[in-house]
C-alpha cells in the first residue's frame, strides 16, 4: 500500500458508514452521519500539524503550552458532495477558511468539467484539505487538485468517504505528490463510474434529490 494513502478505519467510523451505505438511511440521517464522519475524519487528518510552545498561567503556575503553529488551515469542498463535509470539519477546525471548486462530470465522457472556482487568501501560506466524500473515477479530484496547484498552494491532502482502487490509481498518477485519507476502499466502479458496493451518489443522498 502506498504510504501517500491513509486509510482511517476506526471502529465508530466504520459503523456510522455502514448505516449511510443502507439504501434505506433516509436523507436526514445520512446528512448527520456524514458531518459526523467528516468530523472524525479531520481529526485524523490533523494528527501531524506542527505546533510550537507558548508561555501561559494556568490556574496554579506558568507553563509552555502547546499552540497549532502558522496560519489555520483552508477547507476546500469540491462541489456539491463535499459541502456535506464542511460543516463537520468546521466543528473541530472553526477558525479553518473555507473555498469551494465547481465541478460536474459530463455523464458520456466521465470527464470533469469546472464551473466555478474561488479559494481563500492566502493559501501559499496554508494546509488545504480538499474533500469531496466519492473518490471514483478520479476524474474531479484530479481536476480540483491540478486546478488548485496553480494558486501555488502550501500544502495539500485529500480527503473522501469512500474510494475506488481505479480512482486511487489514477489520483497517484496525477498527484503522487498529495495524500489521500479515506474511511474505506471498497471493490471496484461499475460501468456507469459509482463505486461498489459504495452508498450511491453521495450528492443526492446528501440533498435528496
Amino acid at each position: 500500500m502506498s504510504a501517500q494513502l491513509h486509510i482511517v478505519d476506526h471502529p465508530v467510523i466504520q459503523h456510522k458508514l455502514t448505516f449511510m451505505r443502507r439504501k434505506d438511511t433516509p436523507t436526514q440521517l445520512f446528512r448527520a452521519l456524514l458531518e459526523e464522519v467528516s468530523m472524525l475524519l479531520a481529526y485524523e487528518v490533523t494528527r501531524d500539524l506542527p505546533v510550537v510552545h507558548e508561555t501561559i498561567e494556568t490556574p496554579l503556575m506558568s507553563m509552555q503550552a502547546p499552540i497549532l503553529e502558522g496560519k489555520k488551515l483552508a477547507l476546500v469542498a469540491v462541489l456539491r458532495a463535499g459541502l456535506g463535509m464542511v460543516d463537520g470539519m468546521l466543528k473541530i477546525l472553526p477558525s479553518a477558511r473555507v473555498g469551494h471548486v465547481g465541478l460536474y462530470r459530463d455523464e458520456e465522457t466521465l470527464q470533469a468539467v469546472e464551473y466555478y472556482f474561488n479559494l481563500p487568501e492566502g493559501v501559499e501560506n496554508r494546509l488545504l484539505l480538499i474533500v469531496d466524500p466519492m473518490l471514483a473515477t478520479g476524474g474531479s479530484a484530479v481536476a480540483a487538485v491540478r486546478r488548485i496547484k496553480e494558486t501555488n498552494p502550501g500544502s495539500m491532502k485529500f480527503v473522501c468517504l469512500l474510494a475506488a482502487p481505479e480512482g486511487i490509481r489514477y489520483f497517484q498518477e496525477q498527484h503522487p505528490d498529495v495524500p489521500i485519507y479515506t474511511a474505506a476502499v471498497d471493490e471496484s466502479l461499475n460501468e456507469q463510474g459509482f463505486i461498489l458496493p459504495g452508498l450511491g451518489d453521495a450528492g443526492d443522498r446528501l440533498f435528496g434529490t
